[in-house]
């Protein structure tokens, strides 16, 4: 193919490109279609470059793009296409906009050898340099493999979908949404490649552009005043994005709105915290804290199930410098409290349902250590003695004149609480000790 000199070849060449599959994705990835492209005409071998890239608006809010084109050597990465995606990652650094990278490729055009392997890495220092900076989403939409899969799994959140691959192998193998999910890999699991764009579209209404921009504000809606579930119960309804709902399942994890305003939950359902679960809550505390999103943590579990996980929780509650509100609403002893509601989280406010449970100590250890001749009668007998040691000595209102929690509340005035702690933290600024980074 010879590069467009006239007219009518140029005519051609915009055909060809705008008729491509990246091309309509990026289309519907951005408001009505419209986005400026980058270096539209880029050359590869005897092809335009394997990818599409430009900016535009998501919903509104500015943003980076590229599609890997695999109508042109089925996306493989080449110089030129990691020429292309670098300029992406060189403006978003200068504006401070988010990057939507689209990934289908059927791997590298291996007759360019080192350059392509540059190619590789131009790219993931690319990833690596803006994390933190700017919010960076991969949608997963084709092949996605080798260093391709290590630079889509780099972004802060992965949508996959159904008929996508996505692993480390080169073989082509495996890598479906089932191991991706199950992993923990994949945020979001997409029917389509245009749920995966609507998907992303949606996100980007929480996500704020920067490090150094508040989060987006939106319209508000009455919660379900109903629900027994405290996210449905305190948000706005129809605002809740899950994160990773098939992983980790004893904790969930996502954003919502607040009288309009994004923020984010983290919401235990009362069971113990797995590794899985731990893991994924101390991963999304830390995105959340990049971006100084304000995080809500509903504590109700019988406790952790591993110290691994459970100290990188507690370290990534601990570090976390954004605004933090805990509500106690059900079960929080010991560890679990200290990790996500009390002294070690650092918690900016701290209430409890009027029904909560609050100890340093289970009841049952509680009961044996304190009411130790309470306890000294038939085995069948016991769990009387204990339940009375939780009403007694494990209430809220205990807890409360102990320090352990700032208020109590009705699970009905929830949202309003929330909705005023935001608003007075809404200045938080935190000063940290000077250091590279944290170990864990």
């Amino acid at each position: 193919m010879s590069t467009p000199n006239n007219k009518d070849t140029i005519a051609q060449a915009v055909s060809e490109i705008h008729g491509s599959t990246a091309y309509k994705r990026l289309s519907t990835l951005f408001d009505d279609g419209i986005f400026t492209e980058i270096d539209a005409f880029a050359k590869s071998s005897d092809t335009f470059a394997e990818a599409v890239a430009g900016y535009g608006t998501v919903n509104g809010s500015p943003a980076y793009a590229f599609a890997q084109n695999g109508d042109f050597a089925g996306g493989a990465m080449s110089s030129a296409q990691s020429a292309k995606i670098k300029k992406v990652y060189d403006l978003a650094v200068k504006t401070g906009a988010p990057v939507i990278g689209l990934y289908d490729s059927s791997g590298a055009r291996l007759n360019q050898g080192a350059d392509m392997l540059a190619g590789y890495g131009n790219m993931l220092n690319s990833i690596s340099n803006l994390s933190g900076v700017v919010p960076q989403i991969s949608l997963v939409l084709g092949p996605c493999f080798g260093a391709g899969a290590l630079n889509a799994a780099n972004a802060d959140i992965i949508i996959m979908s159904k008929n996508a691959r996505l692993g480390i192998s080169t073989n082509g193998k495996g890598g479906s949404i089932e191991d991706a999910v199950s992993s923990g890999l994949v945020s979001v699991s997409a029917e389509s490649d245009e749920d995966a764009i609507n998907k992303a579209r949606l996100l980007m209404t929480y996500l704020p552009s920067n490090n150094l921009s508040m989060p987006p504000v939106s319209d508000s809606a009455e919660p379900d005043a109903a629900s027994n579930d405290p996210v449905s119960l305190s948000f706005d309804g129809g605002s809740v994005f899950e994160l990773k709902p098939e992983y980790g399942r004893n904790v969930k994890t996502g954003f919502a709105r607040l009288y309009g305003s994004a923020v984010a939950f983290v919401s235990t359902n009362g069971d113990t915290l797995d590794c899985e679960s731990a893991q994924k809550a101390a991963e999304f505390v830390k995105l959340c804290d990049a971006f100084a999103i304000p995080v809500v943590t509903f504590a109700d579990s019988k406790g952790f199930k591993s110290l691994k996980p459970a100290a990188m929780l507690a370290a990534a509650y601990a570090q976390a410098t954004t605004v933090k509100i805990a509500v106690v609403t059900g079960e929080a002893y010991g560890p679990l409290y200290i990790a996500l509601a009390g002294t070690a989280a650092d918690s900016d406010i701290t209430f409890a349902w009027s029904n909560s449970s609050i100890a340093p100590l289970p009841p049952l250890t509680g009961a044996n250590i304190l009411w130790a001749d309470k306890m000294a009668v038939p085995y069948e007998q016991q769990e009387a003695v204990v339940e009375q040691f939780k009403s007694e000595m494990c209430n809220a209102f205990e807890a409360a004149a102990n320090g352990f929690v700032q208020d109590i509340i009705e699970p009905k005035d929830t949202r309003a609480k929330l909705f005023a702690c935001l608003d007075m933290l809404s200045g938080k600024r935190v000063s940290s000790l000077p250091k590279k980074h944290s170990t864990h």
